[in-house]
């Protein structure tokens, strides 16, 4: 090849390395600046609703319509069905309620099962139907007058009685909570307080400011020889702390403790997250289980971008974390709408990968992303 030649391809190569560079640029600049658009965020959200709706419609529920599995799916549904617009969202969810006669699961005491409890409650505060939350009503009077005298040590299948695993702080407190605000009683958010403290009391290490996911966990290590802290069981927990303190007056006696359990949370999660955005799924371990995971980050986004709606949290530390851990979310997005990289029904840190989804991960994003979306339309000039 002759001088001119060499001269004319380098020349040819450094223009296409610049165009590629400054297109990829572009693309990187783009994505991050659209990702927080409304537009956007709600267009997002709508892909992935749809997505799970259309699998129901399609392929059937994989579990129990009033599992809580499903619960926690429908939590996401309600907060985006509600947003002006998605009342068709809302509609997929009465229908639901009517098909199973707006009935909990099978086990009186058991907090899994009446997870759903706090979507009839919110979809009753819209809709003033009583249908809607009588059946869960005469449960939580049967809650309110047990006793809860036995101990939360994991055996005797104690979690069919009391909380005594972490993931029933997202699904019990809640949906007593929802419920008090539903019917303006208060006795319901007051069991709930009273209980969330004795799990707490059990399951809350103040060293780390992380929960056990329960008993059994407490003298188990990770592989580098940390302590066993679950990245969506520690999601449960703060996704319902914020959903219990959406339905605490500011009067009410034990809200300061809840608020001050939040920011020490949210300050040790925040310090967690993965270069990525994303938490793994074990906590203190993240390079065992190396690859994000989508449900604990879905309920670390959700309950830190309710913080920055709620004045409970500083813009310029956290609203930062809460970006990142949106564009993990998004990036877990399949073209269709299937939110992948969700660990499945388990009760420790365990393997994910690109087709490993479950509706709570959906209920998880939904929840992130309203409000994210409140805040982008809010804030439409905050940046990182």
């Amino acid at each position: 090849m002759s001088n001119p030649q060499i001269k004319q391809t380098f020349l040819a190569i450094l223009i296409l390395c610049s165009a590629c560079a400054t297109g990829f640029s572009k693309v990187v600049g783009d994505s991050r600046d659209s990702s927080f658009k409304t537009t956007d965020i709600s267009g997002m959200m709508k892909r992935v609703a749809d997505w799970q709706i259309d699998t129901w419609n399609t392929k059937g529920f994989n579990h129990r319509k009033a599992d809580w599995t499903n619960g926690a799916c429908y939590t996401g549904i309600f907060a985006f069905g509600n947003m002006k617009g998605n009342e068709k969202y809302l509609k997929t969810l009465v229908d639901i309620g009517n098909d199973i006669g707006w009935n909990t699961g099978h086990i009186r005491f058991y907090a899994d099962d009446y997870c759903v409890g706090q979507t009839y409650a919110q979809l009753y505060s819209k809709y003033k139907e009583r249908k809607m939350i009588e059946p869960f009503t005469l449960l939580a009077d049967s809650i309110v007058a047990a006793p809860h005298d036995e101990p939360l040590n994991w055996r005797n299948n104690i979690q069919k009685r009391e909380w005594a695993w972490c993931d029933a702080l997202f699904m019990a407190p809640p949906s007593l909570a929802y419920l008090s605000t539903a019917t303006g009683d208060q006795k319901y958010l007051d069991m709930a307080s009273k209980l969330w403290w004795k799990t707490t009391d059990f399951l809350y290490d103040p060293a780390e400011r992380l929960y056990f996911r329960d008993e059994s966990y407490f003298n188990k290590k990770e592989k580098n020889g940390a302590k066993v802290f679950w990245s969506r069981g520690n999601g449960w927990v703060l996704g319902g702390l914020v959903r219990v303190l959406d339905n605490m007056p500011k009067t009410h006696p034990d809200r300061a403790k809840f608020v001050k359990l939040y920011k020490d949370m949210v300050d040790r999660i925040a310090g967690l997250q993965q270069p990525d955005g994303s938490w793994h799924a074990s906590l203190l371990d993240p390079a065992s289980f190396p690859i994000k995971e989508m449900s604990g980050t879905g309920f670390f986004c959700y309950a830190m971008a309710w913080g920055l709606n709620q004045g409970l949290l500083d813009e310029q530390k956290y609203l930062p974390v809460v970006k990142k851990s949106w564009v993990a979310l998004t990036s877990a997005v399949h073209e269709d709408g299937k939110l992948g990289y969700v660990q499945p029904i388990g009760a420790s840190p365990d393997k994910v990968d690109a087709n490993s989804t479950e509706v709570y991960g959906v209920g998880a994003f939904l929840l992130s992303g309203v409000e994210i979306y409140k805040y982008m339309k809010a804030h439409p000039k905050a940046r990182y």
